[in-house]
């Protein structure tokens, strides 16, 4: 939208909506659907939820490559992007900078395979990465996760088991009282940190979280 193309913005606006109503079908709110829960997620899934998966990751292929001839092969949408923004790993490190912009670099970093948690090293996906570190290269990188994003979807389908949606007791959901608990993952703009210490009757003492941002 800033560089002047606002047709691709329409185009993947349409991709948003299709994915957010099955977010909505599921979790019963569109953008806020506050599923989540300490220990679980707040319902389990209804009845049809993986058709509608199914048929959006089998449309999504297609359309990410009318995009990539549409925009990232764009001669316009190329000279203002490339060059532009570079900065190296070395400086991407001393900044901070976390996930896509520092794969951008060429940096293979991702904490779902150098760290895995939550199983995803039981899944096969790759890293996209950079090399310039510029505009082009960062916005490459983001369309190439939506693409291993689907993948990884596809598998999770296949594999997902049956049981309890929330677990049983406090032991299993929250830290033990007076304790702290500490969790990096690898967010869609790069790691999120969450650091909790609890008092001694079980109330939050004290509370850091670290976004990518």
């Amino acid at each position: 939208q800033d560089l002047g193309q606002m047709s691709p913005v329409f185009f993947t606006f349409n991709d948003r909506e299709r994915a957010f109503e099955i977010i909505e079908a599921v979790t019963g709110a569109r953008m806020h659907p506050a599923w989540f829960r300490i220990g679980g997620v707040a319902a389990d899934l209804p009845n049809g939820w993986d058709r509608l998966v199914r048929d959006f990751i089998a449309y999504l292929p297609p359309r990410l490559v009318e995009y990539d001839r549409t925009i990232m092969q764009n001669r316009i949408f190329q000279a203002r992007t490339k060059g532009i923004g570079s900065f190296t790993v070395d400086e991407a490190i001393d900044w901070g900078v976390t996930g896509p912009n520092l794969r951008a670099c060429g940096f293979e970093w991702d904490f779902r395979k150098r760290q895995p948690y939550s199983g995803y090293d039981q899944f096969e996906f790759n890293i996209p990465t950079g090399r310039s570190g510029d505009s082009y290269d960062r916005a490459a990188v983001r369309i190439e996760e939506v693409s291993q994003s689907a993948s990884l979807i596809g598998q999770l389908l296949e594999g997902l088991p049956a049981g309890r949606i929330v677990a049983d007791g406090a032991a299993q959901s929250a830290p033990p009282r007076g304790g702290e608990g500490l969790a990096l993952v690898e967010g869609f703009r790069g790691d999120v940190l969450a650091w909790v210490r609890l008092a001694p009757d079980g109330r939050i003492a004290r509370c850091h979280l670290r976004d990518p941002s």
